[in-house]
């Protein structure tokens, strides 16, 4: 795949031999549980799904099971992206928004067909952002959804540039201090900020060995719930609003876990979700 240029950012994209492992991870990950769902209708997330399920597609005739599962689980995760996208506030076309960790580009494009705004998606792999800048263009939306190969710890853009950023299942890879630093830089004043992320759990004490796992898959760093708004605080982003999603998620990781896309991932997600040691949240929170 021919690599899109990006504009040079100053500093070192890639500031550790962590991000340059992570960065590895993504850059070769073609994982069926992705892709094929992204061929559905061309929006490729990397993010897991909500919702009840509609359990019939294990029904019926067989040579068409696969189609109707990909269809169903892409379903429940535009479901997500859609939720997030609907806690971003009052955007217009005008306003600037950011996709912090922007993988495959399937958010940026649906944020641009909400608002008609402007949308600047970052990410440490490379092939990620070629391949989301080659959506853009085959939709005809390269002047308005841009991917840069860039670090969301340290963005290059100017100070006050963004109405609203988010991060979907991306706040794992990274230290939430410096992250949260750099989202209150890079927004306005009463600018928004949503993430969706799982977090383990305070009150059960330590992270168990099911969360262990999924970071040891994953290569991340799942954080504590008390981490994000300790340090949501310390930078300036008050939250207007928390919405526990673990029980809206278990029902997608059920179906996940009973078709032909398993990675083997999905026993720890539902033992830590069932256990109550791992929640999944949406944070939305003011730029003061």
């Amino acid at each position: 795949m021919t690599m899109t240029p990006v504009t040079p950012n100053a500093a070192p994209v890639l500031s550790s031999l962590y991000q340059q492992s992570v960065a590895d991870y993504w850059n070769t990950e073609e994982n069926p549980v992705n892709l094929r769902l992204g061929e559905v209708d061309g929006l490729y997330h990397h993010h897991y799904g909500i919702g009840e399920v509609d359990w019939s597609v294990l029904d019926g005739p067989a040579e068409t099971r696969e189609r109707r599962v990909v269809d169903e689980l892409h379903r429940l995760e535009t479901a997500q992206a859609e939720l997030l996208l609907a806690h971003l506030g009052p955007l217009r076309p005008e306003h600037r928004v950011m996709d912090a960790g922007s993988g495959r580009g399937g958010s940026s494009l649906l944020a641009n067909v909400r608002f008609g705004c402007q949308v600047d998606g970052v990410s440490i792999s490379e092939s990620q952002v070629a391949f989301a800048n080659q959506q853009a263009r085959e939709r005809g939306v390269e002047d308005k959804v841009r991917f840069h190969f860039r670090n969301m710890l340290d963005t290059g853009f100017p100070t006050g540039a963004f109405q609203a950023i988010w991060n979907n299942e991306s706040t794992m890879y990274v230290e939430l201090s410096l992250l949260f630093a750099e989202h209150s830089r890079l927004l306005r004043r009463g600018g928004r900020y949503v993430c969706i992320t799982g977090c383990y759990n305070d009150a059960y004490g330590l992270p168990s060995r099911a969360i262990s796992q999924i970071n040891a898959h994953y290569i991340c760093d799942i954080h504590a719930r008390s981490t994000y708004f300790r340090e949501m605080a310390a930078n300036r982003l008050v939250p207007v609003s928390v919405v526990d999603l673990t029980a809206a998620t278990i029902p997608y990781w059920e179906l996940r876990a009973r078709t032909h896309l398993v990675t083997g991932i999905e026993d720890a997600f539902l033992e830590a979700y069932r256990s109550g040691s791992f929640q999944y949240l949406l944070i939305a929170a003011d730029r003061v």
